[in-house]
Order: structure tokens, then sequence, then C-alpha cells
């Protein structure tokens, strides 16, 4: 088991965020959370990645206690690409994706062939590499995010957790970093965990859905077996068709305007 949580309870302040969630999470599958607003996907995340800290309940991760980990034990173990990429001190593009290698490089070294070998790689996957030398701060907020994302691939960690890591992304971009990270899954064993607002695309990519409404879990499952009107509809209260999409060879939602129930 990679994930195991249990009644996992979250608030901020009096607003309840999540409330009594269960979810299991097997490793080398790609898993995608939906949901509305509001209803705790980012929250569960963060306590994923230790950012938070649950007020009751309890994630085990390898069949270990979360917070038994140091934080370069868990950098080692899980990558993060958050959905706002902010910086403010001008670190060039390759200072900052060099940044993923540090879990690896001991606090008095300098990074060796291995590390250099993964920057280049993971800047060639997310198309940054003709801006190595150019401040984070002077990129447009699309290439930012794409640099925070080589950062994570450069972690090369076994499980890459992404919170909206495409919204502001062209369709390009998206289609090809999602697809990188799916080859990973595939060919390495990996795990991704990702939020996604665009149903259609968490369909493309993913193998099972985590469902949340309220602050609880709704449903989990494959995509094939979960996703329809019927889920659309009772999650995010709008009309829709669900039909198999040949040309995608995915399930895909449709959806008109005015739609909404």
């Amino acid at each position: 088991m990679l994930y195991d949580i249990k009644n996992l309870c979250f608030s901020y302040g009096r607003h309840t965020v999540l409330n009594n969630l269960s979810l299991t999470m097997e490793s080398g599958c790609f898993y995608g959370i939906l949901g509305p607003n509001g209803c705790g996907k980012t929250t569960l995340l963060d306590l994923l990645v230790r950012h938070l800290q649950p007020e009751s309940g309890s994630i085990h991760f390898n069949d270990k206690p979360l917070n038994v980990f140091s934080p370069a034990q868990l950098a080692r173990q899980v990558a993060l690409v958050a959905q706002t990429a902010a910086m403010n001190f001008p670190y060039t593009t390759g200072e900052l994706v060099m940044m993923g290698r540090h879990p690896y490089i001991g606090r008095f070294s300098s990074p060796g062939p291995l590390d250099k070998k993964a920057v280049d790689t993971a800047m060639a996957h997310a198309d940054v590499s003709d801006l190595r030398h150019q401040p984070v701060t002077e990129l447009s907020g699309g290439e930012r995010q794409r640099v925070f994302f080589a950062r994570a691939l450069a972690q090369e960690t076994p499980v890459l957790i992404l919170d909206e890591a495409t919204s502001n992304l062209d369709i390009k971009h998206s289609l090809g970093l999602l697809s990188i990270v799916r080859q990973g899954m595939e060919k390495q064993g990996k795990t991704v965990i990702a939020v996604f607002h665009d149903i259609n695309l968490a369909a493309l990519f993913c193998d099972r859905l985590v469902v949340m409404k309220q602050g609880r879990m709704f449903a989990t499952g494959q995509v094939k077996d979960i996703l329809d009107a019927h889920l659309i509809s009772d999650v995010y209260d709008v009309e829709s068709q669900v039909t198999d999409n040949g040309f995608s060879n995915s399930r895909q939602v449709s959806f008109r305007p005015g739609g909404h129930l």
C-alpha cells in the first residue's frame, strides 16, 4: 500500500475542509482527483506531502506513519508541482531546476554528473532548455510553471503529485508533460496523484479517479467504471453527456451552455 488514509479530518479555523475521509492508493497507478471548488482537493495533497498536519485520522506511506519520515527522506520519495508557481528571487531557470536534486546532494557538495543529466533531461521534457540562463522572475506564467514541473521531474521520485499543474499551460505542453508523466508511470512503475479541474484531461491520462464532494470521499474507481452523467450531475450539479471517444481512446464528457441543473 502506497498511501493508506483513514478518517482524515482537517479544518481552517471553524471551516471544516476534510471530514472523515478514508482512501487507499496503490503504487504504479495514475490517480486523478476531481471535485468542485472548495471540496478539499488541494488540502488533501498538502497533507500527503506534509505541508499540513491532520487534526485527526492517520496517513501511512509505504506502511509507515507519514510523520516518521524526515523532510529529506520524504523529498526522495515524493515530488510536488503546486498549482501556483511563486518565485520572487531571480534564480536562473537552470538553478531552480537543480533544486530538485538537493535531496541527493550533500550540504557542502556540488552537483555531480548524474545530477546534471537529470536536470538536462527534465528541462528538455518541460521544453525549457533554451531558458536555462534566464531569470525565473522574467518568465511568463506558463513558462514558469513548466520550470517548476521540470524541477519536480529532476527530483526523480517514485511518487509525483500534481496540483492543477497544467492549469496555466497551453494544450501542447499540457499533453506533452502529462504524456511524459504517464510514460514514467508505465515504464518505471511510478505513481502519479493529480488534481484536475479538466475532467476530460483526467479521463485521458488517469487509471483511477478519486471524486470528492464537501470534504468527503464521494466515489473512487477506474475511469470506465465510475465516470458517467449521473456522477457529473451529483457532484457538479450540471447536465452532461459521457461517451467513449474513439479518437482519444478514452471516456470524454460533453457539456452545453446553460446545462446546470
